[in-house]
């Protein structure tokens, strides 16, 4: 099958003309349909040295929705709060906000929340659609919710939530908001085309997520490894409610994008997300009274990881270390189906990562707490003595310290927790700027 005939615009500097090429096979796969649209920025030393963008409908400036990118605005805010002294990523988040205590999550910690080990990836009965644009109501539903695994244990993909319980630890502190916080800050200084809440003026910017247009292989794969609603992963996605939500339909979602949801109600370019994170990594110039320039390698320090050498003393804040932008994979724990992370991929605009692509953990002494059976798939940090064992998966990958042994189908760890991240390989792209299939 040939492929189909895209023009890509934009510029690369000198060096990077590969990118182009890439970039342009991307666009022209037959797999990912005629309606396929994307954009790439990448900055180099401060330099955007690659600014393309190509396919039906998009330009430059257009915007698209770009889901879980939403998080790493959210992460980067706390990290300047932090830097300020303001936040402390140690101190139980009970104690800035006092309802979250019940149930047992009196002792997790603000680091702990970020690293989405709190346990409350949704809540029991779903949320609506009026309650799931707003992060306020989120908060509060699950300021009570009981957690489905002992918190700081485990993690979890906390895919629609943990945006707003971060918010609300900054309001319970500051008295003001993320947005308002990111906007004054970040976005308004730096002139990003990366909106936490749309202006109306802007809304004839963005092109909306297309639907999942998967090929027959793909399909069948879908079709032999069910979604469970009431499994972790569905909760998490809010299945579980009474109206289950549709990816497709949130990211198109108004309330979402005008209430700017924390966690997955982003807007922006390839341009706006790349220069968010450029703000980071430079030089803490200050623009605007504001410096964005947050010292990466003080947010970074995580008791999983500390002892270990630094890979450099600036990385972008939210993407990695003490306070990672996002968790890859899926729900640990239990449920009646299978756990697994939705991503946007090639094919259309989400794509289920495959079976084959992930690990499995079984959680020994000290380790998940759930309710029923074991959830079958997992990305987990190990906590409680024992920690993890991991098992067979394709692509996995480990990183963390020493004190692992080889066995059958994987790697088990020695006395203590499993330390460092596993992070499921991956057919699927994140979401991002993009349009269409591969969204």
């Amino acid at each position: 099958m040939s492929g189909i005939e895209v023009e890509v615009e934009g510029t690369v500097a000198a060096g990077y003309e590969g990118v182009r090429e890439e970039f342009a096979a991307a666009l022209a796969d037959p797999d990912e349909g005629p309606d396929h649209s994307a954009q790439l920025a990448v900055y180099v030393r401060g330099e955007l040295v690659v600014d393309l963008w190509g396919g039906p409908g998009i330009g430059a400036d257009s915007l698209t929705p770009v889901y879980s990118v939403t998080k790493g605005a959210v992460y980067l805010v706390v990290a300047l709060l932090v830097q300020d002294g303001v936040l402390e990523l140690d101190r139980e988040v009970a104690s800035y906000w006092p309802e979250f205590g019940a149930h047992g999550k009196d002792r997790l910690t603000l680091r702990e929340l970020l690293a989405h080990r709190a346990g409350v990836v949704g809540a029991d009965t779903g949320f609506t659609a009026e309650e799931l644009a707003d992060d306020r109501a989120i908060a509060a539903r699950l300021a009570g919710q009981r957690p489905y695994w002992r918190p700081g244990t485990a993690v979890g993909y906390h895919a629609f939530v943990v945006g707003a319980l971060a918010d609300e630890v900054v309001r319970r502190v500051t008295g003001r908001s993320v947005r308002e916080i990111y906007e004054e800050r970040v976005r308004a200084p730096y002139g990003l085309d990366f909106f936490v809440g749309l202006p109306d003026a802007e809304a004839h910017r963005v092109l909306d997520t297309l639907p999942m247009t998967p090929t027959a292989a793909q399909q069948a794969e879908i079709d032999a490894d069910p979604f469970g609603a009431h499994s972790l992963g569905g909760i998490a996605f809010n299945l579980n409610a009474e109206k289950p939500t549709d990816l497709v339909e949130a990211g198109n979602s108004y309330a979402l994008r005008a209430n700017g949801q924390l966690s997955a109600g982003g807007v922006g370019s390839a341009r706006g997300i790349a220069g968010m994170y450029r703000a980071v990594l430079g030089d803490g110039v200050e623009r605007g009274g504001a410096a964005v320039g947050a010292d990466a390698g003080r947010v970074r320090a995580d008791p999983v990881r500390r002892g270990r050498p630094g890979r450099g003393a600036r990385e972008p804040v939210g993407v990695r270390g003490g306070v990672p932008g996002d968790v890859r994979g899926q729900v640990p724990g239990a449920g009646a189906g299978v756990d697994r992370a939705q991503r946007g991929g090639g094919g259309g605009g989400v794509r289920r990562s495959p079976a084959a692509d992930r690990v499995r953990v079984q959680p020994e002494a000290g380790g998940v707490s759930g309710r029923g059976g074991g959830g079958e798939r997992a990305v987990g940090e190990g906590g409680g003595e024992g920690g993890f064992r991991v098992g067979g998966g394709r692509e996995a990958s480990l990183r963390g310290p020493g004190g692992f042994s080889p066995r059958p189908g994987g790697l088990s760890p020695g006395p203590g927790a499993l330390r460092g991240r596993l992070c499921a390989g991956s057919r699927g792209r994140p979401a991002g700027a993009c349009r269409g299939p591969g969204a």
